[in-house]
């Protein structure tokens, strides 16, 4: 662009404008379209949804017999009733079996085992002489109990607690009269009796008795009577209290003689030492000693006051389990689970445990998908292990693979029970179950009605921990545990599913899983179902700003990329994801570009596929349709590809590299003859971005730069397409080309400027941008200016600095550059421009160089600074010479009009 003097003003040309180093602001991201140098969008790749739910799909690269069954038979016989017994907190000695009726479940003799209890088996050691001479020496104050333990304990309960934290008494669930001490548990035959304070009762009048003595529950899950505490202190601490009551508080099991005799033998020795202290292993054993006494003590109470809530609660409701109508059976069974929530039953440490899994179990032959829920759950809640958590989990999935279950599902809240099977249970030892119970969850998270519950739930956390937890056991281990690559798919595909919210891009973020994924990626990448599960959560993830900078961040993540695609290069569903990915890291990050472009064959990589790829494009097996779906997949990888390529092309290191390599110039070229917009329109927008992008860098070594023409005559015939997308991708080449004059001669001879003229009332910036562009380049040869002389060209790029100029001032730049070339050797504004649009450009120029006017307009902050920066530095030095050249040569007596916008 030449000044009056002869002398060039400052080309600013946008074609070969340099990268801004600072980082863009949210303004400066409207002009990205109109760079030379521009990345590329595409979609992600499109996964259909699978019509079967399976444990793996069609797609899996597992064969059938290297893989669990989704399949299988389930009956009330698969369930093991060893693992219903009631698990204890204190283990104690083995009781022999003699002869004796086995209460069912508390004292009934409708169970045909028998058994005695062996005394000599339950007698405690006799202490030895050093112990029972310690004895006598007050206990060390315990530290006090946890406030809410003791808000737990009722009135004199609590009260004996706190004084069993000072070392005053021995912890025991028989409070409520001090002053007596523990009767020996009495055991019966026939009519089942309950204990209540020393009294027994018979089954018939439990109930009274229970109406008449309400039951409070303990801190244990057990129940005592609401009685008034004692005040009275502990016999054993009574001035005139025995040794041998002591002895019987403390459930020392001694015959009155041997209780005087030890008494008599160790009283000297008490009194010798009544002044020493014991030492801490001594004081240690005599605790735990204590504490086995209290457990047992506790156990005892809380097996005969349960059985009169069983009596009167449960057994009620299991005989509604024997009804033959499902729904009645379904509503027993939901009641059931209520009360034993209110009981506080639930769990492992339930009495009745043995019997009520039994019945529960003999339901599920019932074959009825709602009655099985509701069974699952409430197994699930008496915490079952092994075995029957295997199969409990097999319940649920067997129910959930079913698309019609999924209102069962929601409507009774299984998927509480479901996760705290994972966050609960041991990994390791139940795997197995682990697995059906997460390809549940998968299904379960294939509902868009589940997410927001599985997410507010933690669900996203959970599978983060369990992935982790996986990933540190195979490290630890040095190999991958049994089914833990089974367990692995399913994990990774619930999150898959998950992924799919912004409430699970924001806690991924947050519990740091991007570098974990990773960490998993490569320690199965031997394992192409879990590499793909993941792939595709990072496809999905990677499409957001905010999840592709912590992606980017893990610089390790490129290697394992390119270690992938390397090992899988034929595996086209594998592949895509993770080009697609990388084309993600790499558009809006240069870091990242450069951070790839350093990995030891990354290029090479990119080539080898494309290569691959093309050749089945070109040449796919003769198997008809499946023939057709190859081809089709082989095109949609190199879409992928040349993304990157464009994406990579943009660091000023990388591109000039790029466009100086045979094989990248050949395979774009390629591509673009052999593609035209019609069948493969995706394709060659983005080939033709890859050629844009390299065409920027004006090295003596670009390709390109020897097969400038040969490119032109290509890019022909895109312009004579009907698509608005191709169009504005080749004039953008064509922008960069147009600099050579061998090319503005092709053009002209072409007539490609009388195409640009016409694109100036496309009303579109991008296009107008363009072509804007395009004519700036041929207005800077004399004998190529009268050009905008046809087609009405000056008129429309006054038109195009009318309508655009206030808001795009880059673009009104660009036409005041193309004026001010064509206007060179003026002698008249009027026979220059024509009169009516001399006049209207003095207008324009006028109004657009005032500040207050040019710039008021109701923008954000940022968008206010990137205008104002962009006036200044482009539009206002280029605008105030033209103005000046126009008003010098302009002799119109009449006054300009107003300008209105």
């Amino acid at each position: 662009m030449l000044s009056p003097n002869g002398q060039k003003l400052e080309k600013l040309d946008p074609f070969h404008r340099p990268l801004l180093s600072k980082q863009k602001t949210s303004a400066e991201i409207i002009s990205e379209a109109r760079n030379a140098l521009r990345s590329v969008r595409t979609q992600r790749p499109f996964t259909p949804r699978e019509d079967q739910r399976k444990l793996f799909g069609p797609a899996s690269s597992r064969t059938p017999e290297n893989r669990p069954p989704s399949s299988f038979s389930l009956h009330a016989s698969s369930f093991e009733l060893a693992d219903s017994r009631p698990i204890s907190g204190a283990r104690l000695s083995p009781l022999e079996l003699v002869g004796k009726t086995l209460p069912s479940p508390w004292g009934s003799e409708k169970s045909g085992q028998k058994l005695v209890r062996n005394h000599e088996a339950r007698k405690p050691r006799a202490p030895e002489s050093p112990s029972t001479e310690e004895d006598a020496c007050p206990c060390l104050p315990k530290p006090p109990l946890d406030p809410v333990k003791i808000r737990r304990i009722s009135g004199g309960q609590s009260r004996f607690y706190r004084a069993a934290s000072q070392g005053s008494l021995l912890p025991g669930r028989s409070a409520a009269d001090p002053s007596k001490t523990t009767e020996e548990s009495k055991e019966t035959e026939g009519d089942s009796t309950a204990k209540v304070h020393g009294t027994y009762l018979t089954a018939s009048n439990a109930i009274g008795h229970l109406k008449s003595h309400p039951l409070q529950r303990t801190y244990d899950q057990g129940f005592r009577e609401t009685k008034e505490v004692s005040k009275e202190p502990p016999s054993h601490l009574r001035s005139g209290g025995s040794e041998a009551a002591h002895m019987r508080h403390r459930g020392a099991d001694l015959t009155p003689g041997q209780d005087s005799e030890r008494a008599g033998r160790d009283q000297g020795k008490r009194r010798a030492r009544a002044s020493s202290c014991p030492s801490s292993s001594d004081l240690s054993r005599l605790e735990t000693r204590a504490a086995s006494r209290a457990s047992l003590q506790e156990q005892e109470t809380e097996i005969e006051v349960d059985e009169v809530f069983w009596k009167t609660q449960i057994e009620p409701l299991l005989h509604g389990l024997e009804k033959e109508d499902i729904e009645a059976v379904c509503a027993a069974c939901t009641q059931l689970h209520h009360t034993l929530e209110e009981g506080r039953m639930l769990g492992r440490k339930f009495k009745g445990r043995s019997v009520l899994l039994k019945a529960l179990y003999k339901l599920v032959d019932a074959g009825s998908d709602s009655l099985n829920l509701k069974l699952a759950k409430l197994i699930l809640a008496l915490k079952v292990s092994r075995k029957n958590l295997l199969n409990v989990c097999k319940l649920v999935f067997k129910i959930s693979r079913s698309k019609e279950n999924d209102v069962l599902l929601l409507n009774d809240n299984i998927l509480e029970s479901l996760l705290e099977v994972l966050r609960g249970e041991d990994l390791q030892s139940n795997t197995e179950a682990f697995l059906y119970c997460m390809g549940a969850l998968k299904f379960i998270s294939g509902s868009p009605a589940f997410l927001p519950e599985m997410i507010s739930k933690g669900a996203v956390e959970i599978l983060t921990k369990l992935i982790k937890q996986m990933s540190e056991d195979t490290k630890k281990y040095g190999a991958c545990l049994p089914n833990a690559g089974n367990l692995l798919v399913q994990t990774t595909a619930t999150l898959r599913n998950l992924a799919d919210s912004p409430l699970t891009r924001s806690r991924l973020l947050k519990v740091g899983a991007f570098p974990q994924l990773c960490t998993v990626m490569e320690q199965y990448m031997d394992d192409k179902d879990v590499c793909t599960n993941i792939a595709r959560i990072f496809s999905k993830l990677t499409s957001y700003h905010d999840c592709c900078a912590a992606l980017a961040s893990y610089s390790r993540c490129y290697a394992l990329f390119l270690s992938l695609l390397n090992k899988y290069q034929k595996k086209q569903d594998l592949v895509i994801r993770i080009v697609f990915i990388l084309g993600n890291l790499t558009a809006k990050n240069n870091q990242a570009r450069e951070v790839f472009s350093r990995e030891q064959g990354s290029i090479e990589t990119l080539l080898t596929l494309f290569q691959n790829f093309y050749q089945l494009d070109q040449h796919p097996p003769r198997l008809g349709l499946s023939g057709a779906s190859l081809a089709a997949e082989a095109e949609d990888v190199l879409v992928k590809l040349t993304r990157v390529l464009a994406n990579i092309a943009i660091h000023p290191r990388i591109g000039p590299v790029l466009a100086a390599n045979p094989r990248v110039v050949g395979l774009l070229l390629t591509t673009l003859e052999s593609k035209s917009l019609g069948d493969c329109e995706e394709l060659v927008i983005n080939t033709t971005a890859a050629i844009n992008n390299l065409s920027f860098y004006q090295v003596k070594s670009s390709i390109l730069q020897h097969k400038k023409l040969y490119v032109a005559e290509l890019l022909l015939k895109l312009l004579v397409s009907n698509n608005m997308d191709g169009i504005l991708e080749a004039v953008r080449v064509f922008g960069n080309l147009s600099q050579d004059h061998d090319v503005c001669n092709f053009l002209m001879q072409k007539n490609v400027h009388k195409f640009m003229i016409a694109l100036l009332e496309a009303k579109h910036q991008d296009i107008c941008f363009a072509a804007c562009g395009v004519l700036l380049n041929l207005t800077v040869e004399k004998d190529k200016r009268a050009v905008l002389k046809e087609g009405g060209g000056i008129k429309k790029l006054v038109d195009c600095l009318r309508e655009f100029g206030p808001g795009d001032w880059q673009l009104a730049c660009l036409v005041c550059k193309t004026l001010w070339n064509f206007s060179e050797n003026i002698t008249s504004a009027s026979s220059c421009f024509g009169d009516e649009d001399a006049d209207r450009l003095l207008v324009l120029l006028s109004s657009f160089l005032d500040e207050e006017l040019a710039l008021d307009g109701s923008f954000d902050q940022d968008l206010k600074s990137y205008h104002r920066l962009h006036w200044e530095t482009e539009f206002k030095p280029v605008a105030q010479q033209l103005l000046k050249r126009i008003q010098s040569h302009h002799t119109s007596l009449e006054p300009l009009p107003t300008p209105s916008f």
